[in-house]
């Protein structure tokens, strides 16, 4: 199945037109046809089957048949903060297996280590709209604009907060923590990992400083590795 995504569509959508972009890949590319099937997500748990009434490479459109509620594919809210990395197409990387395995919220901090300071957040979305597209899932995880760790951490909303960092004070396995069926916050550091002021501020706020295993993980790679525990402990 080709998934589309088209934000302003609902369940009292009757007709819908394509962007000068998308006709061109629907007619042009995937050599779509009048009385052809689409199928389009709006990103917030519906699909739509649409029949295509103008086939045009410029303004293609259809008529919406009917619309389906997708269930909740896992049942926890998790949301991951996480430094920036120094070269985009790693946190890239990240965002599209984040999405590919399942994420709801990703948040970028600025922590007093990083390397990056700024993050190109319409490319990033558009990073995770094509891996939820892909990955045929049906909703979109937020995207947050880059935040101060200490801006952050203090107002961040969560059931379970986790901070996980390379210092060797003693650690939790993120596994003993799961499963875990409410909102779940994981911060992950930067390549110089958290500063010991930060990892006390995390922890006077009740965050539990996990591992994620025996290696030393890139900043990019721990972000994976905890999306990925969590989903399949809590399967």
């Amino acid at each position: 199945m080709q998934l589309f995504y088209n934000p302003d569509i609902s369940g009292s959508t009757e007709f819908i037109s394509f962007s000068k972009e998308e006709s061109r890949h629907i007619v042009k590319v995937l050599r779509k046809k009048t009385g052809d099937l689409l199928h389009i997500t709006n990103g917030r748990g519906f699909l739509f089957s649409v029949e295509i009434e103008d086939a045009h490479d410029k303004k293609c459109s259809g008529r919406i048949l009917n619309s389906i509620e997708k269930p909740e594919e896992w049942s926890y809210h998790l949301h991951i903060a996480i430094a920036p990395t120094k070269l985009n197409d790693r946190m890239e990387w990240f965002l599209e297996k984040a999405t590919e395995i399942g994420i709801n919220e990703i948040t970028p901090i600025i922590c007093d280590r990083s390397e990056r300071k700024q993050i190109k957040k319409e490319r990033m979305e558009k990073v995770i709209l094509s891996a939820m597209k892909q990955s045929l899932k049906f909703q979109l995880p937020r995207l947050n604009p880059a935040i101060s760790f200490g801006e952050f951490i203090g107002k961040s909303d969560y059931d379970l907060g986790l901070i996980a960092h390379c210092e060797d004070d003693h650690k939790t396995n993120l596994k003993n923590f799961l499963p875990f069926k409410k909102r779940i916050l994981i911060l992950i550091g930067p390549e110089g990992d958290f500063s010991p002021r930060e990892i006390e501020k995390a922890l006077k706020l009740n965050f539990k400083p996990v591992s994620l295993g025996k290696s030393r993980l890139r900043t990019e790679t721990a972000g994976v590795v905890a999306c990925n525990t969590v989903s399949i402990l809590n399967e």
